[in-house]
Order: C-alpha cells, then sequence, then structure tokens
C-alpha cells in the first residue's frame, strides 16, 4: 500500500481516530435531520400548516450558523476531545424537547434548539487534520465529511421504520427520542477513546479566542464583509417568522431581534478589531501571514454546496412525495439515495483534490454542480421516477463531491485557526440553506433549483480568485521555536 493511501480497515492510530470521529458526526447529523423523513407524521400530530412544517425546517438550521463560529472558537481553544464530546451530550436534550412536543410552539423550540448539534462538522475538521499529513488530508476529510453525513440518509431509512415498529401515533416520538439518546451515549464513549494530538504532538491554539486574527488592513475589511450574510440569514429567518411570514412572532419581537442583530455585529466587529488592532501599526513577519480572501472563496463555494444540500435534504422527501404521488415512507427512501451519495462522493472530493490539486478540481465540480441543479428544475410528474432519482444521484455527486474538495483546502490556510476558519465556512453552509428554503417557501420546486443553479455559477466565478495551496505555514511552538507544516 503507498504512503499516499489510507487502510481504513485499520482500527489502530490515525485511522481508529478517523472512524471515532466521523461515527461522532455521523451521529449529529442523524440527530440533526431526523425530523425530515417524518415530516407528514409529526405534522398530522400536531395538526401543522404546510407554512408551519416550512418553518420548522428552517427553523432546524438557523442555530447553527452562530454555533459553527462559536463551536470552530471552542474547538480551537479547548481542542476537539472535550468539545464534540459536550456537544453530543447537550445535543441530546433538543431531541427529547423536540420527541414531547405537544403544540408547534414546542416543537419549534426544539427544532430551534436541535440546529446547535449540526455544529458538530467543524470539530471533526480540525480532529483529522492533527493527526493526517497534507497529502492524505483531502482524502482524510471528505472520508470524515461523507461518511458523517451519512447520518442523514440513514436517518431516512431508518427511522419511518422505527416510528412504524413502535407504531400509533406516538410512533414519531420514539424514534426521535432514540437519536438522543445515541448522542448521549456516544458523548462518554469519545471522550474515553481519543486524544487531540498523535501522542507527542503540539496541540496549536490562537494567541487570542472572540474573533478571528487576519494578517491586513485589507483582510480585516474583507473579514468585516464576510460577515454579513451570517447575521443577514438570522435576519432573513425574524422575517420569516414575523407576521410578515409566519406569524410566529409579534412586529415587537422581531423589531427587538432585528435591533440586537445589528447590535451584535457592531460588538462582532469590536471584538475582531481588539484582536487585530496590532496590524495597522505593524504586519506580521511575512511567514506569519495568511490570505483571508481563501476563506472567503471557500465561504462562497460552502454556500452553493453544503447550503444547497441542507436544503434539499429537508425538502426532497416531499418533492418526491408530491411530484410523483408516493407514500412517505417509499417518498423518504427515494430521497435518502441524495445523502447516500455522500458515502462516496465527498471522499471522492477530497481524494481528486489530493491527487490532482485543489483549485481545478474545485472548478470542475462548481460547475457540474450548476448543470446538475438545471437538470432538477426540469423534473415533473411525466419523468419517469427511475430517471429522476437518477438526476438527483448524480446532482448530489458533484454537491458532495465540492464539499470534500472544499475542506481539502480549509486546514491548509492556518493550522491554529482550523477551527475558525472551518466555523466560518461551515456556517456559510447554513446561510446558504436558510437562504434557500427561504426562497423554496415562496418560488416553485422549479424556480427553487434554478436558483442554487444561479448561486453555483457565482462560486464558479469567484473561485478564479482562489490560490492553489503551497509551500509550507508556520505555527509557533510553546518554546518560542517555528514549526513548518506542509501544506502541498
Amino acid at each position: 500500500m503507498s504512503s499516499d493511501s489510507l487502510n481504513l480497515f485499520s482500527f489502530i492510530g490515525k485511522i481508529r481516530v478517523l472512524h471515532l470521529t466521523w461515527i461522532a458526526f455521523f451521529i449529529t447529523f442523524f440527530a440533526w435531520f431526523n425530523h425530515a423523513p417524518l415530516l407528514m407524521a409529526i405534522a398530522d400530530s400536531l395538526s401543522l400548516t404546510s407554512d408551519q412544517v416550512k418553518t420548522l425546517l428552517i427553523l432546524n438550521v438557523a442555530l447553527t450558523i452562530p454555533a459553527r463560529v462559536i463551536i470552530g472558537m471552542l474547538t480551537d481553544k479547548y481542542g476537539p476531545r472535550l468539545t464534540y464530546s459536550l456537544l453530543l451530550a447537550v445535543g441530546s436534550i433538543p431531541c427529547f424537547i423536540f420527541a414531547l412536543a405537544d403544540s408547534f410552539t414546542a416543537a419549534a423550540i426544539g427544532r430551534f434548539l436541535l440546529g446547535f448539534i449540526g455544529a458538530g462538522f467543524v470539530i471533526g475538521i480540525r480532529m483529522v487534520s492533527e493527526w493526517f499529513p497534507a497529502k492524505q488530508l483531502g482524502t482524510a476529510e471528505g472520508i470524515y465529511g461523507g461518511w458523517g453525513n451519512f447520518g442523514s440518509a440513514a436517518g431516512a431509512m431508518t427511522l419511518p421504520t422505527i416510528a412504524l415498529l413502535f407504531g400509533g401515533e406516538d410512533g414519531w416520538r420514539y424514534a426521535i427520542g432514540i437519536t438522543g439518546a445515541i448522542a448521549l451515549v456516544y458523548s462518554v464513549i469519545y471522550y474515553r477513546s481519543v486524544t487531540d494530538t498523535p501522542k507527542g504532538g503540539t496541540y496549536f491554539k490562537p494567541k487570542k479566542i472572540g474573533g478571528m486574527e487576519v494578517s491586513s488592513p485589507s483582510d480585516f475589511v474583507l473579514l468585516l464583509i464576510m460577515k454579513v450574510p451570517m447575521y443577514a440569514a438570522l435576519a432573513l429567518l425574524t422575517w420569516k417568522l414575523s407576521p410578515a411570514g409566519v406569524g410566529m412572532l409579534a412586529m415587537p419581537v422581531a423589531i427587538v431581534i432585528y435591533v440586537s442583530l445589528v447590535a451584535l455585529y457592531v460588538f462582532d466587529a469590536k471584538k475582531c478589531y481588539d484582536i487585530n488592532k496590532e496590524i495597522f501599526v505593524k504586519l506580521p513577519e511575512p511567514i506569519h501571514r495568511y490570505k483571508f480572501k481563501q476563506v472567503a472563496v471557500l465561504n462562497i463555494l460552502y454556500f452553493a454546496t453544503f447550503g444547497s444540500e441542507l436544503a434539499v435534504i429537508s425538502m426532497l422527501p416531499l418533492f418526491f412525495s408530491e411530484t410523483f404521488t408516493l407514500d412517505p415512507v417509499k417518498a423518504g427512501l427515494l430521497a435518502s439515495a441524495y445523502a447516500f451519495m455522500n458515502l462516496m462522493s465527498r471522499p471522492a472530493g477530497g481524494l481528486i483534490s489530493d491527487r490532482f490539486g485543489r483549485k481545478s478540481t474545485l472548478l470542475i465540480l462548481t460547475a457540474g454542480l450548476a448543470l446538475g441543479y438545471l437538470t432538477m428544475s426540469m423534473i415533473d410528474a411525466e419523468w419517469p421516477l427511475y430517471l429522476a432519482v437518477a438526476a438527483a444521484m448524480a446532482c448530489s455527486f458533484f454537491v458532495q463531491s465540492g464539499e470534500g474538495a472544499v475542506f481539502a483546502v480549509v486546514p491548509l490556510i492556518k493550522r491554529r485557526l482550523t477551527g475558525q476558519i472551518a466555523g466560518m465556512t461551515g456556517a456559510y453552509g447554513n446561510v446558504g440553506a436558510v437562504f434557500y428554503l427561504t426562497i423554496l417557501s415562496m418560488v416553485s420546486y422549479q424556480t427553487f433549483f434554478l436558483v442554487i443553479a444561479g448561486t453555483a455559477v457565482l462560486g464558479f466565478v469567484t473561485l478564479l480568485f482562489l490560490e492553489e495551496p503551497e509551500g509550507q505555514m508556520a505555527e509557533v511552538m510553546p518554546d518560542g521555536s517555528v514549526s513548518l507544516i506542509d501544506v502541498a
């Protein structure tokens, strides 16, 4: 076996950590999307309107936006082992809240809080980057992301059956409660089974916590610009919940949230300035700099890739059910084919990126993504069902391979900031999901797919500004010496 390949049948050393970590991610997605295949049963049980169902879909991805940024900071500061274990334990609580919900409001609160568990992905990106060298990193991150992401497909395939086995109107409650119990148990297993770095390794932490470090005044301005869509997505969600949308929030409450978001952005900008004010006086040494435009481009690409995947996973069972008049179980199984592709697509994106270059891989996959969604926009009841499923699977290959290729680059920008960079890029995936799901609530399925294709074209254009990672990045050891880490 070559030095560039991975023996995935091993369960020692770095491969053991990879397996334990993708399982943690798998469980977070299994829990996070436990509602999608059960939506019809939940809607019947709680007497939900169509608007309320769509609101639950948006709420499910809302909190993950700030959560991924916060969890990224905590991961860099306290290490992935502790952070992942606590997230799994705390994330089990909203599963139980949702399972016990007896009204739309209670379900909405549970769904909103459960968005926090979606931040788990960020933690594993840092963990895997600590254990694998650059030449294997894309493949390892792709396996972590792809096999973990499969948790949503596993939920689509198993949870309706579990609900049927328990039977009755409350079958869905037991199915969702079980996902919470699994997360709680695995939080203990993970904590007792891994370490943050290989034996003798150094875990590099950011100099300061509370905001991302940048290397120049122009990068600082770009950082502030790139933060705006994250707050805008939360404002969009507020608008959707206000009287202008489904009316869950009274207008005075919505106004308070809008004002709070503006105040929070100003506070966030101030924290970033406090951490970076030295760069306005003297730039860091060239060896310690990185280009924030790399992060900005990856943010936009993840908006189009993972953002669309989150949105499509949430709506595809309903789309197949309504378009082809299928029962919920069959629609859920067919829709799971889209997420099922994660098993091979995301690792393939990372592997291709390792072998053939980061930028060229992203260019090809982003173009394929745009064409894939253009094809899906043409699906209607006249299509043979097998062809519609095949189109969804082909599209998902480019979407998920693109995600793998994005996170083949993320850990190669600045090691000590990997959690924060992964957090921001990951948050952009959720910004995309909120944007796309809000669009879905206002337009037809066909227009929804066309909008995603349009944003993929925008991502393709921004890719022209991405620079291929090369050479080494520098980090300072605890004793003050400089450690050089290969990125090519």
